[in-house]
């Protein structure tokens, strides 16, 4: 069984960053290497302001706090289903990813104050292209990058776990 003590809430808190520094390193390098245009933290950060640079900034710093959250929410998923294991994590990842390409990022444009949508062009306030179906609007190696880094951050949170069990048991 897995407890959580002081100790461990902070490792759990340190691993959340380096799966969520891991998730995004993937997804911006494959962005600069030119396999997708998809950024998460400016679609994020361009919910709250207008202006680029602030976009860029308040998305990294709230995505960076997401990561955090959906780590608590893996370990809680470890411990209900009593599995710790790095691949279990991958597994977990993966499907993580294929909801956010297949449902998620499809219903972004409904929601956010400055994406148009497929149904209505461009406009003055909503001027960011929609990501559409596995957000392909976004490049065709979006979805694989996307899955890829999903796969990353959730191995890495299931492997910490593994690691905490073998240390502890």
């Amino acid at each position: 069984m897995l407890t959580i003590t002081s100790g461990s809430l902070l490792y759990l808190v340190l691993w959340g960053l380096i799966a969520t520094v891991a998730m995004t390193s993937i997804l911006e390098g494959s962005r600069g290497l030119g396999f997708s245009r998809l950024s998460l933290p400016f679609l994020i950060g361009a919910f709250f302001t207008r202006q680029r640079r602030w976009a860029v900034i308040v998305g990294f710093i709230v995505y960076t706090i997401g990561g955090w959250l959906f780590a608590f929410l893996y370990f809680l998923l470890f411990a209900s289903v009593g599995m710790f294991t790095w691949w279990f994590g991958a597994l977990v990842g993966v499907v993580h990813g294929l909801f956010l390409l297949v449902s998620a990022l499809p219903l972004l444009p409904f929601v956010h104050p400055r994406m148009a949508s497929e149904y209505h062009a461009a406009s003055t306030t909503r001027v960011l292209e929609p990501p559409g179906f596995l957000a392909m609007n976004y490049g065709y190696h979006t979805p694989l990058t996307t899955l890829i880094g999903q796969t990353v951050y959730g191995a890495t949170l299931g492997g910490f776990v593994q690691l905490q069990q073998a240390m502890n048991g």
